[in-house]
């Protein structure tokens, strides 16, 4: 199950970032033990976690993650998780550093399983905060 919130400051950014918009979001918050040497490392958690979100928010698509590295207007740190045949909007994350270590912030269409999303991530063996969008309230 998710984890109590540990970061306010983030927290109230992501969820200010739900505001509404073309679509309703929901997101998440992964708080790593990741530094800026394990660079790897966090980039397999990343494409680990958007799998696990492309399976409850799109389950009957092929997806594929679209890097800040493919893109000069696209912040290197910044993903996104597409579907293969229309290349429609899935999930995105951004990858912070705070206080030395990663923090994986994403976002994804509100009518995905937000509490299958977070045990599913949980059970990944990472520590998880739902971010839900004002819609949910």
């Amino acid at each position: 199950m998710a984890e109590e919130i540990i970061d306010e400051e983030l927290y109230e950014q992501a969820e200010n970032l739900l505001e509404p918009g073309e679509i309703e979001l929901n997101g998440l918050i992964v708080h790593t033990d990741f530094g800026r040497d394990k660079e790897a490392e966090l980039n397999q958690a990343t494409i680990e976690i958007g799998d696990i979100i492309a399976e409850h928010a799109a389950p009957d698509e092929e997806t594929f993650v679209y890097s800040g590295t493919d893109d000069p207007e696209f912040g290197l740190n910044q993903h996104q998780g597409l579907t293969l045949e229309d290349e429609e909007f899935v999930w995105e994350c951004q990858q912070l550093l705070r206080e030395g270590t990663f923090r994986i912030v994403f976002y994804y269409e509100a009518d995905a399983d937000q509490e299958a999303i977070l045990d599913a991530v949980s059970a990944a063996g990472y520590t998880v905060v739902g971010v839900e969008g004002p819609h949910a309230a």
